[in-house]
């Protein structure tokens, strides 16, 4: 009767026990991940951008990782790891117990989990999914998940996975990113001792960085070495040799991030196409249409020009000659002076046939301001916009030699429209009832650059001087309405009132949208779009979108020759003279708006289309005659130089239905050969001048 008793009391208590622990079990496992996700696990992978010509120039990313193969990562650095981090690796079945009582031994005695006893297994679960709370719960949870994994995976397999999934600091994930950032090598090329440091570091990455404190790196390195030494992963000598390795560790230089705006230029493309996760997670390759040596030229020149500026404003300010109260000056250091706000400048340099855009600067320093001037800012461009106005007058009948009045002349406002209110700056003549009538706001009197008319001039020499009284009887001979018709046409997107003063540049505009006006002229007419990307293929090769070029017939070859003459003229004797020492064919126009706010200057050699607009983003005045010609030409022909190096030389070709006649550059009709003021000067095919 009492062995029955005996018998039944352990049955009922290993039914207990067994009920207990599935209970147990339950609870525990209860909402715990399929660990069968590992396998298809695939962790942020970086995205790159890379240049035309293939360079990579930048990287899009949430954790910098490259995944790598256990074959390719050294048995060195597998065994520093293993040697730190779980020396029984390879003989334990997930969990190692006899880690596991001490630890929970010495956690009682505390009252607190103060020791761990994770293995790599352990640890690759908590990793991938578990939180990092340190509760009883959840180190049960991670001790039944690796028992799984063990189940599942091969020692290789898990290992792999753990030396691509942890931290090393520095915003490091995996061995491959870690070996690159702290050594500038890939992982499959590191000795002894740069695997003993980097092992070193999972434990506590930034206190054994060693860019941060390189003697505690040191000390960590040894115990990695001792480790290994320990458990007969190397020898003596080993040890010695690695052990005294010494290492120069220094930080990249802190310098201001090439092509930083073009870089978010196309971050905000794949967001708004692709998505944030695409970006960030999906390892996109995106090929661009950038020229990074031509980037760095164009930064460089932007920053030549406009710190040199700076300097001369600073001086300025100090010595009282600035009546602008909001610059503010001080003397760093090195004995340079700092203003503030600085002079900026933006940059779009564009392939003529193509659209494709090769350099894009949005401002001087994308870290203090991500505001991308070619894209997002709205300017007068001042003269640079007459290019519309004699376009659509070189296409509507009108020759490079029509005669045009450089005359005083004075508008003033009704309703809407601007009306003639005298042909001379003296309104003293005029009825004074009704000048009284009119506010002061409403009257318009518009001058010229140097403040004098020089009278009837052919139209090939207004252009070339820029005479904004000329300009102002061309657009009221055509009209404003076909201006604005032909700047639609041309891709100016914003609004434009027909006014006398829109030919000077009183509209706002993008110098993307002018860098492609003046395209279309170098482009023999078509107009292309300005785009950045090329292709863009997933993680694994499969190409997501190509791009190419977009042609559009805008105008006649005829049309846009006379215009690309005209404005050869400009970069040869007019206001463009400087671009002399790009020291090839080019055109173009400057630009400067009222009170020296604006300096731009946009031209084009038959390869490349660019334009420079050079500012203060509060609209104060660059200062007295910092014109397009001072401020931007300078610029443009410095980073011309260097984008067209090795380029051969290109010349302007005439199309069909143009005849050079030779003409009396004083009077514009047609002169003799022995006449020493003749000139050959190009015409639309049955426009040309028939009097002597």
């Amino acid at each position: 009767m009492k062995k029955r008793k005996f018998y039944l009391k352990i049955s009922l208590g290993l039914i207990l026990a067994w009920v207990a622990g599935f209970f147990f079990v339950k609870y525990f496992t209860k909402g715990l991940p399929d660990i069968d996700i590992l396998q298809k696990y695939q962790p942020p992978i970086i995205t790159r951008i890379y240049d035309r010509n293939g360079k990579e120039f930048g990287e899009f990313f949430i954790e910098r990782r490259i995944i790598t193969p256990i074959s390719e990562i050294p048995v060195d650095l597998q065994n520093a790891i293993l040697a730190i981090e779980d020396t029984d690796f390879f003989h334990h079945w997930g969990i190692y117990p006899k880690r596991i009582l001490k630890a929970f031994l010495v956690n009682i005695k505390k009252r607190k989990i103060s020791q761990g006893a994770s293995t790599i297994t352990q640890q690759l679960a908590k990793v991938f999914f578990l939180t990092y709370k340190k509760t009883l719960k959840r180190k049960i949870r991670e001790a039944i998940l690796a028992v799984e994994l063990e189940k599942k995976y091969s020692k290789q397999e898990i290992l792999q996975f753990y030396l691509n999934q942890i931290y090393f600091g520095g915003g490091c994930y995996g061995v491959e990113a870690a070996s690159r950032y702290y050594f500038k090598k890939s992982v499959k090329d590191l000795n002894l001792a740069k695997s003993a440091m980097l092992a070193g570091l999972p434990r506590s990455p930034n206190r054994y960085n060693p860019y941060r404190n390189l003697r505690l790196a040191y000390k960590r390195r040894q115990r990695v070495l001792e480790r290994m030494k320990e458990s007969k992963m190397i020898d003596e000598k080993q040890f010695i040799e690695a052990n005294s390795t010494p290492f120069v560790m220094k930080l990249p230089k802190q310098e201001k991030e090439t092509a930083a705006y073009f870089k978010e230029y196309v971050r905000q493309y794949l967001e708004n196409k692709y998505g944030y996760n695409a970006i960030y997670k999906a390892g996109l390759n995106v090929y661009t249409t950038l020229d990074i040596d031509e980037q760095i030229a164009a930064e460089e020149a932007i920053e030549k020009y406009l710190s040199r500026f700076d300097e001369e404003k600073a001086r300025k300010v100090l010595a009282g000659k600035v009546r602008e109260e909001i610059f503010n000056v001080e003397k760093k250091e090195d004995g340079t002076l700092e203003i503030t706000p600085p002079a900026q400048g933006a940059l779009l340099a564009m392939d003529v046939k193509t659209g494709e855009i090769l350099a894009m600067v949005g401002g001087r320093d994308f870290s203090k301001s991500q505001f991308n001037r070619p894209i997002q800012a709205k300017r007068q461009p001042g003269s640079a916009f007459k290019l519309f106005t004699y376009t659509a007058a070189i296409d509507n009948g009108y020759t490079v030699v029509t005669p045009l009045n450089d005359e005083p002349v004075a508008f003033f406002q009704e309703g809407i429209k601007w009306k003639l209110l005298s042909r001379t700056t003296d309104l003293s003549d005029l009825e004074p009832r009704f000048i009284m009538n009119i506010p002061p706001e409403k009257i318009w009197i518009p001058s010229n650059y140097d403040g004098t008319y020089k009278g009837k001039m052919l139209l090939v020499d207004a252009i070339a001087k820029s005479r904004n009284l000329c300009a102002i009887d061309l657009i009221q001979k055509i009209t404003p309405e076909l201006v604005v018709k032909y700047a639609k046409k041309m891709g100016i997107k914003e609004e434009l009132l027909p006014i006398p003063s829109l030919t000077l540049g009183s509209c706002e505009v993008t110098l993307l949208e002018m860098v492609r006006a003046f395209g279309i002229i170098a482009n023999e007419g078509v107009k292309v779009e300005p785009y950045a990307i090329t292709k863009i293929t997933d993680s694994s090769g499969n190409i997501l979108e190509v791009n190419g070029p977009k042609p559009e017939r805008c105008l006649s070859p005829q049309t846009a020759y006379i215009m690309n003459w005209l404005l050869q003229n400009v970069a040869e004797r007019g206001t463009g003279w400087y671009t002399k020492y790009l020291g090839r064919p080019r055109a173009g126009k400057t630009g400067t708006t009222n009170n020296f706010t604006d300096a731009w200057f946009l031209g084009f050699t038959p390869d490349i289309a660019c334009g420079v607009w050079t500012g203060y983003d509060e609209n104060v005045s660059l200062g007295p005659r910092k014109s397009g010609a001072v401020m931007a030409v300078p610029i443009w022909t410095e980073f011309m130089k260097k984008a067209l190096e090795g380029i051969p030389i290109a010349s302007f070709h005439p199309p069909a239905g143009i005849n050079f006649v030779l003409i009396d550059k004083n009077t514009g009709k047609r002169a003799l050969s022995d006449n020493p003021d003749a000139v050959l000067m190009p015409f639309i095919s049955g426009t040309e001048p028939v009097r002597f």
